[in-house]
């Protein structure tokens, strides 16, 4: 879950894009795809070409849900932290107008790089 006040979301790991396909398929718009898919134990995070959008499972039975759109164009800033040889997890953190900083940290085995450059090709 996206805690908007502290922009935190606990540890991602990397998923096969068709894990989220079905449940994100009607609020994708035309020529809107799916690029990288990551997902906690319940919750999830999906980078588009257009937007990320973040899942948030919520509930006992998991049926209720919550999806929070960002997209690329209200991001004003991001910074990157990769794992490091004591520190096998990685951070993104993004600053968006009208938000404020969300932070997503990633397992080890999650490509941070390739995230850095789906941002940067979509907001410079």
């Amino acid at each position: 879950m996206i805690d908007f006040t502290n922009g935190l979301i606990s540890k991602l790991k990397p998923v096969s894009n068709s894990t989220f396909a079905d449940l994100l398929a009607p609020m994708l718009v035309t020529d809107e795809t799916i690029v990288e898919s990551y997902q906690t134990v319940r919750d999830g995070v999906v980078f588009t070409n257009k937007r990320v959008i973040a899942i948030n499972v919520q509930g006992i039975t998991g049926k209720k849900k919550d999806f929070t759109s960002l997209p690329y164009s209200r991001i004003q800033a991001y910074s990157v932290e990769t794992a490091g040889l004591g520190d096998t997890d990685s951070e993104l953190e993004l600053w968006f107008s009208g938000v404020g900083k969300v932070k997503f940290e990633f397992i080890a085995k999650a490509n941070i790089i390739e995230i850095c450059r789906l941002i940067s090709e979509r907001v410079l």
